[in-house]
């Protein structure tokens, strides 16, 4: 059986350093999502993610890079449904890294649930401008529906997520709720962090 994830909020970033500065703030589930680096570089953010993470208690998402969670001891791996064409999860597994798999649809969620993941995460919910998505926005009824289906598997909402919109994704069957600009991009991140703690802490109830 799953076990639930350690925070309703989940901020993804770009850099160690925003796990220490929402670390510090009061985040304690974090995404770390490293684009264009070389092998050295990476590996650098990684380690440093991992100080940080434990230094302030955070439970630390890597994204992608599964040979590298492996070698560096993450607790949880996130894979995209192209990373499940290629990732060892037998050695995920083996290694006692948690995962985690987006979705985007019905087939999706099928392939997802085969793995057997400790969350799922359902985007995007309302239209997001950080990437360009093939996929229409789900909604916050398609949470509802995933959450009926996956049951005691937490499920995550992400997409176009902000602070205002997350009390909606929990009220609609949603566990957690993550979001990347919604926190580096605001002027005074931890400040946000905060105010989603605190708009997430109460009951599902919108």
């Amino acid at each position: 059986m799953s076990a639930p994830l350690p925070s309703r909020i989940y901020p993804v970033v770009d850099s160690a350093q925003w796990v220490a500065r929402l670390g510090q703030a009061g985040a304690r589930l974090i995404q770390l999502r490293l684009k264009d680096r070389t092998a050295d570089a990476l590996r650098h953010e990684i380690r440093e993610g991992i100080r940080h993470a434990r230094a302030h208690g955070v439970t630390l998402v890597l994204n992608d890079y599964w040979q590298a969670a492996i070698e560096e001891g993450m607790d949880y791996i996130h894979l995209g449904q192209e990373d499940l064409d290629t990732a060892d999860l037998s050695a995920i597994r083996a290694a006692g890294i948690r995962l985690g798999v987006s979705t985007h649809d019905e087939h999706e969620l099928e392939r997802a649930l085969s793995v057997a993941p400790d969350y799922v995460a359902l985007g995007p919910v309302w239209p997001t401008t950080l990437k360009k998505m093939p996929w229409a926005p789900q909604g916050t009824a398609r949470l509802t529906v995933w959450k009926q289906r996956i049951g005691a598997i937490p499920l995550v909402a992400i997409g176009g997520v902000t602070l205002a919109r997350a009390p909606l994704c929990l009220a609609a069957g949603a566990d957690c709720v993550s979001a990347v600009s919604d926190f580096i991009r605001m002027p005074d991140p931890a400040a946000q962090v905060r105010a989603w703690l605190e708009a997430t802490a109460g009951p599902a109830t919108v």
